[in-house]
């Protein structure tokens, strides 16, 4: 540990020590004890090596540390921070720890296993308590959760702005808000986007009976209720195992662990809830009055949500920017997995906005990091990340043109120096690395044009032929160890990583390219990227760990599921081998809702049509939809249901097990390394219910 320009800037934080206070929620298995004597957390664990620490020092030489104009701001406007650390869940467990960061703080020390960028981006994630955005206006609550949640003050109420991710975290915020400004009503909310953290909290400040009676107003963009709910299901299972990687939701809170990230601390594992709105926004630009307060929403589909929007208070000269404008470049490609996004339609709406409100916007706040103040401070803000977007779009795309591929690129795409030297647009939350290949990806597909590439082996099967052709695993520990020792961590991983699929048993294999991951881990300026090789590091070194995440989604988000996407994921639930033989047809049919559909299984493949019904179905099933939802969470079995006279059927009723004995339960255990499986977890009993959706916060 060295003092020198962070150790100035934790300094400059500690200085206002008040408003600091620590972070965050989730699930950490292992203890978090060792974080303030600098143990590692892991008896295997490496600490960083001669050439980490070069690595550290020579950033800490070429980054811009001498602009701290990102601390000045992030602690501007701090009214409180409470007194208690910990908000918990209404289950009893802890839903909110920012104590467990506490050790970032520590006046004068800088660690080496930490990328000093990364690091710097950690303290200022640590801003905890009440802060006024523009006086007796805007205020922000910061640090209950990985999203910010802001408060307008109506000429009656209070306007929140993105609900945070969890009942308990938002209902905390809002109880502060009340108790420092004075209590007022909540008189509306606006979900900016529809990814959880933004409205994941809704129930703890309004109440859905207000919203339904048109007293409370929820606005969202159009499209929000069919995103919130379908981004992340139908890859749901692999997506939850992947988010043990990107967001470290295991590891502890250690300066050899989970540090911070990128847009927050970390996700509060609380009630996560689901009110749908009763006022939609359309078109691109759309003027509204609430409680005497005038904004203009900017829909902005396509950017960092599929459904996503902006707003401007003209009479306030404040930009709201969503999650389009942070404290970092965001994902084009989410590691745990989405959609690849377009990063240049990303730049062209910031564009618009630039252009629209940033020509007089006198402060600009979002829904992660701090807001930036004076209109030259917004613009250049906005104009650093619309350039970023934009570059990362066409440089990439310049290098492909001339013939670099998806597995080349990562190699030679930098940012201009220009952009290198502003806080702005570098990549805590996305990596240069794995966005420049998601453009590629986007526009070109994951092929480099080799044949070889094409139609490759599995690695569990090209690994063993590697192992022989290069003498066996003795002569490649030998290499791999021979490499590690030279700082050579890419070369070690690269057969290492073979050697592992060749031999997943080899555990002195697997401690070597664990050691070799983890020194790699500790030069990440990406927290998705450090957490993903630390991640896998613990797993190599000693199995995938037991222990719980954060519930991705509660009964609010099963009710909002449209009944096509359930049938969809009934169909990627079927075992193909155990339907094989087997036909049917079922006509269902839901005349609450007026939706009827036809479900066939043939060719080992289940299908849904909707609007359409067989003439001669084997079984036709009616029932409401309020009745069907109870079956969708499990809460209800078709058995029970028809018991109870809420289904009614004609045709072979028998088909209803038949096809349940074909669906398989999926459980985020399966391996990421090879030779980490944990134990066979006990068989549950398979249900139609609806498995745990893919996480949707902060992606």
């Amino acid at each position: 540990m060295k003092k020198n320009k962070l150790s100035y800037l934790i300094a400059l934080t500690l200085s206002c020590s008040s408003y600091f206070a620590i972070a965050a929620g989730g699930g950490g298995v292992l203890s978090d004890a060792g974080a303030k004597d600098g143990k590692h957390f892991d008896e295997k664990g490496k600490y960083p090596s001669e050439f980490t620490k070069a690595i550290w020092q020579q950033n800490q030489k070429t980054l811009p540390f001498a602009d701290k104009q990102d601390f000045e701001e992030a602690k501007k406007g701090f009214i409180a921070a409470p007194k208690y650390k910990q908000i918990m869940a209404e289950a009893g467990h802890v839903a909110w720890d920012m104590g467990s960061y506490e050790w970032l703080l520590e006046e004068g020390k800088d660690f080496d296993s930490i990328h000093p960028s990364l690091q710097r981006q950690a303290i200022l994630n640590m801003a905890y308590g009440l802060y006024e955005v523009l006086p007796d206006k805007i205020y922000q609550v910061r640090g209950f959760d990985l999203a910010n949640i802001t408060f307008i003050k109506g000429d009656s109420g209070w306007i929140v702005f993105d609900p945070l991710t969890a009942k308990e975290t938002a209902k905390a915020a809002l109880e502060f808000v009340n108790e420092q400004l004075g209590e007022r009503p909540v008189v509306a909310v606006v979900y900016s986007h529809s990814h959880a953290d933004h409205f994941g909290g809704v129930r703890g400040v309004v109440d859905e009976a207000d919203v339904k009676s048109g007293k409370v107003k929820v606005i969202a963009p159009e499209g929000f209720m069919e995103h919130a709910v379908s981004e992340n299901v139908y890859a749901g299972n692999a997506m939850n195992r992947r988010m043990f990687f990107q967001y470290g939701v295991l590891l502890p809170r250690s300066p050899f662990g989970h540090v911070d990230q990128s847009i927050g601390k970390n996700t509060a594992a609380g009630n996560l809830g689901l009110i749908a709105p009763n006022t939609t926004i359309s078109g691109d630009f759309t003027e509204m009055t609430i409680d005497g307060i005038k904004m203009e929403f900017q829909n902005t589909p396509g950017t960092e949500a599929p459904s996503e929007m902006n707003t401007y208070f003209p009479e306030l000269k404040a930009f709201w920017a969503a999650e389009n404008i942070t404290g970092t470049v965001h994902n084009i490609y989410t590691l745990r997995g989405a959609l690849v996004r377009d990063a240049l339609e990303w730049s062209k709406q910031i564009n618009n906005a630039l252009y629209r409100y940033g020509q007089e916007a006198d402060v600009m706040f979002a829904s992660h990091s701090w807001p930036r103040w004076n209109n030259d401070r917004v613009q250049e803000i906005m104009r650093t990340q619309r350039d970023i977007y934009a570059n990362l779009n066409n440089e990439v795309l310049h290098l492909a043109n001339q013939g670099v591929t998806v597995n080349e690129v990562h190699n030679q795409y930098k940012p201009p120096k220009s952009l290198q030297q502003k806080w702005a647009a570098h990549s805590y939350h996305g990596s240069e690395q794995h966005n420049s290949r998601a453009v590629i990806n986007r526009y070109l597909g994951y092929w480099d044009g080799n044949p070889a590439t094409l139609i490759p082996l599995s690695p569990r099967d090209s690994g063993p032929l590697y192992v022989e052709m290069m003498g066996g695993a003795e002569k490649i520990i030998a290499k791999g160890q021979s490499l590690y020792d030279q700082g050579k961590y890419r070369m070690a991983q690269e057969i290492l990583n073979k050697l592992v699929y060749g031999e997943p048993n080899n555990q002195q294999g697997k401690d070597l390219l664990a050691d070799t991951f983890e020194q790699i881990g500790y030069q990440q300026e990406s927290p998705s990227v450090r957490n993903s090789f630390l991640a896998a590091a613990y797993e190599l070194r000693n199995n995938i760990p037991q222990g719980s995440i954060p519930k991705t989604a509660g009964p609010d988000t099963t009710k909002a599921m449209a009944t096509e996407l359930w049938l969809d994921f009934l169909g990627i639930r079927l075992d193909s081998e155990k339907a094989d033989g087997k036909s049917f047809t079922i006509n269902l049919k839901l005349p609450d809702i007026k939706e009827e559909f036809i479900v066939e299984l043939s060719n080992s493949t289940l299908t849904n049509i909707k609007g359409v019904q067989a003439k001669n179905a084997n079984l036709t099933l009616t029932l409401n939809r309020s009745d069907l939802e109870p079956i969708m969470m499990g809460v209800k079995t078709f058995d029970q249901q028809i018991a109870a006279g809420k289904v009614q059927h004609q045709g072979d009723i028998k088909l209803l097990n038949q096809l349940k004995s074909m669906l398989i339960n999926f459980t985020p255990t399966f391996e990421m390394m090879p030779g980490t499986a944990a134990p066979t977890p006990a068989a549950t009993k398979v249900t139609f219910a609806q498995p745990e959706m893919g996480r949707t916060d902060g992606i």
